[in-house]
């Protein structure tokens, strides 16, 4: 008896564990698929942003327009990232996701006609809907490498520098695509025309409705992060502690020091948007070759993403990928300071190009190791990591957009060198520190 009730208990507990076998299957090829659909949507999105971007302070310069409009956004995206985390866990990851769409899709329209009234409460708009996108962007992005490395018994720091590698490779090609079209579709020279300019944004609308609905077709992952419970009526009350949520990890001192190199993302980020277009590449190129300069940019970026995203195992080898970034990009800085002088001669160009490719590098190098830091350190409060690095980011893009109008070539880049030397000198405390958790308080 005793024999047949246990042969009978392994056969149930056999029957019991085959559904679990087929789920997990199932699992782990979702999160393979989820990430190449959200890269795979990003870059659809972002193709056109992006474009738009490197353009802005090219084609709307009426009293500074473009670059105001951008300073405002990326002020208001610095402001919405204080709330951002407590608006994604009450959306839900999918519903946060396809929200965030909306802003941008509304930004590329106002394009179409651009004024100050049009464009101001827009751009205010999309710094919310930007906020909401990229803080679930980053927790999406973790919990279903952290998932996968789970259910596949795999290194985790390696499946999200995997995953990481894979998404910023893909978001860095929209400047490679996007940037191809303006070189192709504005051929009216310095300027461009506004029939051309016209289709140009069309175009982008289409790709950016591409992508949107490609976001419905994510799995969501709400029952991976920790929901917060309670009716609609204390969604007030929820918003209003947010930006205490952000407090505790500026007690952690590996928040503080990874918080220059945040900020220095944002600045690098807007040094090529705002000045590497307008002051370096239009003199020589014209506004169709910033179309092609920043597609440039775009391939290096996303070769050097998809690279050091295979090659990042650990804390060691996020200090030395980052040691070649920050190196590369302060021999640009340099190299413009001391020695650039602009030609339209093809070594010229030819030298143009090649800072943009560097430039392009070095972006690589940082969207993908602080995206896998952040993984690595703060795995119990990812959303509120991503919402500081959004924070910071997006101040020192607002910071380059709204000073400059005001001030030279030169000083922007004193100041761009001086930056990566505080945050890269920052980044170091933090290797010597290591992984070890130590808190101020």
């Amino acid at each position: 008896m005793v024999s047949a009730a246990s042969f009978h208990d392994l056969e149930s507990s056999h029957d019991l564990e085959k559904p679990l076998l087929v789920d997990n299957s199932r699992t782990r090829k979702n999160h393979a698929r989820d990430v190449h659909i959200l890269s795979s949507a990003f870059l659809l999105i972002f193709l056109a942003f992006g474009a738009t971007q490197n353009l802005e302070s090219t084609l709307i310069t009426e009293k500074n327009l473009g670059t105001t409009s951008l300073g405002i956004l990326y002020l208001s995206f610095a402001f919405f990232s204080l709330v951002a985390s407590s608006v994604v866990r009450r959306l839900g990851s999918k519903n946060s996701l396809i929200l965030g769409t909306t802003g941008y899709w509304l930004f590329i329209a106002a394009h179409l006609k651009p004024t100050w009234y049009i464009m101001v409460p827009i751009s205010l708009y999309l710094g919310f809907a930007s906020s909401i996108i990229w803080v679930e962007q980053g927790t999406y992005l973790t919990a279903a490498a952290r998932s996968h490395a789970r259910d596949n018994g795999l290194h985790e720091a390696t499946v999200i520098g995997n995953f990481n590698g894979e998404f910023w490779g893909m978001f860095a090609c929209r400047q490679f695509v996007g940037n191809l079209l303006p070189l192709f579709l504005l051929k009216s020279g310095t300027d461009g025309n506004a029939g051309d300019i016209t289709l140009l944004f069309t175009v982008f609308l289409c790709s950016m409705t591409l992508g949107t609905i490609l976001m419905c077709f994510l799995s969501k992952r709400d029952d991976e992060v920790e929901q917060p419970h309670g009716s609609s009526l204390n969604l007030l009350a929820t918003l209003s502690s947010s930006s205490m949520s952000l407090i505790p990890p500026l007690f952690d001192i590996r928040m503080l020091l990874i918080i220059p190199l945040m900020a220095y993302t944002g600045l690098q980020q807007a040094f090529v948007w705002a000045e590497f277009t307008k002051y370096i590449v239009k003199p020589v190129l014209g506004v169709s070759g910033v179309g092609g300069a920043m597609a440039v940019y775009g391939a290096f970026d996303a070769i050097c993403s998809l690279t050091a995203g295979r090659l990042t195992s650990g804390l060691k080898s996020i200090t030395l990928i980052v040691t070649g970034g920050a190196l590369v990009q302060a021999v640009i800085f340099i190299w413009l300071l001391l020695f650039y002088s602009p030609s339209s001669r093809l070594h010229g160009t030819m030298n143009l190009l090649i800072m943009a490719a560097l430039l392009g590098i070095g972006d690589g190098v940082f969207n993908t190791q602080l995206s896998a830091l952040i993984g690595i350190f703060f795995k119990h409060d990812t959303e509120g990591a991503f919402a500081q690095l959004k924070v910071w980011q997006c101040g020192g893009v607002a910071l380059i957009f709204f000073i400059s109008p005001y001030i030279s070539l030169q000083a922007m880049l004193v100041l761009m060198l001086s930056a990566i030397c505080v945050a890269y000198a920052s980044f170091l405390f933090l290797h010597r520190r290591g992984d070890k958790s130590i808190s101020l308080c």
